[in-house]
């Protein structure tokens, strides 16, 4: 009974995060973009980072790339030589330390405070044809009855990324500013930064002040 009981609730764990993982979903960002961009034309740019201590890193470099790339996919061209460049394009990212949460599985008589229910407040179990319809009303404390009768808890990190994008002409002027941001279980830079830049070059380069919800189909299993 203990086994299967935990591979159940393990498996109701998995299910509760599957939407900030991004595995089964897909990647969801909040992406917002200000921008008087002309029409692409094929403007010569280079990409600099935001943070100069980043200059010269192969982990700037490998991330450059790939804005390159979806800057030549979007009709620019990328200049052989960065101070010809007619375009500077900078681009900054970085992922929080995490945020520990906590929600309830639900077993038995307990009901998952996590799982919406307008009638619900903390601590308080409506019955009488509530949650689920079971007739029982009084006061319930996960911690007080323990998770044999009220569920376990289960804990887990949500990492806060974000990935922000300017680009001006090589005179100094501001064409363009986004930002791409993300919860996720993960941490992973490379999993976190091609993830945000997909998102930021959904519909690019946007309405001028336009905030939008993208999310981006997650990656073929290989």
């Amino acid at each position: 009974m203990t086994t299967k009981r935990s591979l159940i609730l393990a498996a109701a764990s998995a299910l509760a995060l599957v939407g900030l993982s991004g595995c089964a979903t897909g990647f969801k960002a909040d992406v917002a973009r200000f921008q008087q961009l002309p029409p692409a034309q094929g403007q010569s740019f280079t990409v600099m980072p935001g943070d100069q201590r980043l200059a010269g890193s192969l982990e700037f470099a490998h991330y450059a790339d790939l804005l390159a790339k979806r800057l030549t996919d979007q009709g620019y061209t990328r200049a052989a030589d960065p101070a010809s460049a007619q375009l500077v394009v900078t681009l900054d990212y970085g992922v929080d330390k995490g945020t520990q949460r906590t929600r309830y599985v639900g077993s038995g008589f307990a009901r998952d405070p996590f799982f919406y229910d307008p009638w619900f407040y903390p601590g308080y179990y409506r019955g009488w044809g509530g949650w689920r319809g079971r007739y029982m009303m009084g006061w319930y404390d996960p911690f007080m009855w323990g998770p044999g009768f009220g569920g376990d808890v289960d804990s887990y990190v949500v990492y806060q990324s974000q990935l922000r994008m300017s680009i001006n002409r090589a005179g100094g002027e501001r064409l363009f500013e986004g930002t791409a941001k993300a919860q996720s279980v993960s941490n992973k830079m490379t999993y976190l930064i091609p993830n945000l830049l997909d998102a930021l070059f959904t519909g690019f380069p946007g309405k001028n002040g336009e905030e939008i919800k993208v999310t981006v189909a997650p990656e073929p299993k290989k």
